[in-house]
């Protein structure tokens, strides 16, 4: 099954392209740093999910490939980011631009301003819709706010993973965090359509995926993202089961019979692929 579960490359010169596009800007995408399985063939479509305040995470999540740091000595946000972003955008034409980012705990508004800097700057300089993916800011209403007045069109926080194994796989996060996050935004936010995303493979069980499922749609989730979890290096955790396309068919069945108006589930599935189709 693991080995199913890889994709060729193609076109490699026009990922090379891209990608010494990416270097002239000074940006970095979570696509190459998280080694996503999808990151070829979305360089070829010409698409990037764009990953700002550095490369370096303040937490260390156990499934994640992102550098992390615990000593708080990072390099502030930097100022023309967003502007280079905007440009990046607007030069590759793109309809649908996604921004993550690392986790900055040690920023006095742990990276918010900088989203809503970004944000604006697309707004500004390109035509496309925006959709941000944010760590949880430790639920701060001051931090969800900056962001959400910016309006993206699109309220991404993942939950990664069931109640259980949290503590295991994510650093420094909390289930319930999570999900008040998303609740804080669809309250104060409602015209802000919103998402989650959640592995599988990790050692859950159907019925707690499928209890995930109703919590996210419980606080008003719009869409959530069902994938399969690859280890990025052998120093993340290891993969405890491959999942069956039958399973992620009834995850999707589920989860919309449940209320959420889109469940995209399937084994190559992440937080920001094919985003700009669904």
């Amino acid at each position: 099954m693991a080995k199913l579960l890889k994709k060729k490359m193609t076109n490699p010169e026009q990922v090379r392209a891209l990608k010494v596009k990416l270097r002239g800007f000074n940006l970095h995408t979570v696509c190459e740093e998280a080694r996503c399985p999808n990151l070829c063939e979305c360089f070829n479509r010409g698409a990037a999910t764009f990953m700002i305040l550095g490369n370096v995470c303040t937490r260390s999540c156990k499934f994640c490939g992102v550098k992390s740091s615990n000593n708080h000595d990072l390099k502030p946000p930097a100022s023309d980011e967003p502007q280079m972003i905007a440009k990046m955008a607007a030069e590759l034409n793109l309809r649908h631009v996604v921004i993550t980012s690392v986790t900055r705990d040690d920023l006095k508004d742990e990276g918010a301003g900088q989203f809503a800097a970004t944000i604006k700057a697309i707004r500004d300089t390109a035509a496309a819709k925006v959709e941000v993916l944010t760590p949880d800011f430790h639920a701060r209403e001051d931090c969800l706010k900056t962001v959400c007045e910016a309006k993206p069109d699109i309220f991404n926080h993942n939950i990664e993973t069931v109640r259980r194994l949290t503590p295991l796989v994510r650093s420094n996060a909390h289930y319930n965090r999570s999900l008040e996050v998303l609740a804080r935004v669809k309250k104060y936010f409602p015209k802000i359509r919103l998402k989650s995303g959640l592995m599988v493979g990790l050692g859950e069980s159907t019925e707690e995926v499928l209890e995930t499922l109703r919590d996210l749609c419980k606080v008003g989730c719009n869409i959530v993202t069902v994938g399969q979890y690859l280890a990025p290096s052998k120093k993340n955790l290891p993969v405890r089961e491959y999942i069956k396309q039958t399973v992620f068919e009834e995850y999707k069945r589920t989860g919309e019979s449940f209320g959420i108006n889109l469940v995209v589930s399937g084994p190559f599935v992440r937080s920001s692929y094919m985003a700009a189709d669904y």
